[in-house]
């Protein structure tokens, strides 16, 4: 059972912590449907 099955994500990545597609990827396999995904630098 995935943990977010069927639920819609939007991911907001740091540049200098973990960058959005990681995240992406770990949403994904937990079964949730990614709608956005960036990386951004936050300084």
């Amino acid at each position: 059972m995935a943990i977010l099955a069927g639920k819609k994500v939007i991911i907001i990545g740091d540049r200098d912590g973990i960058p959005g597609p990681a995240i992406e990827e770990c949403a994904k396999s937990a079964g949730a449907e990614v709608v956005f995904s960036s990386t951004e630098c936050f300084v």
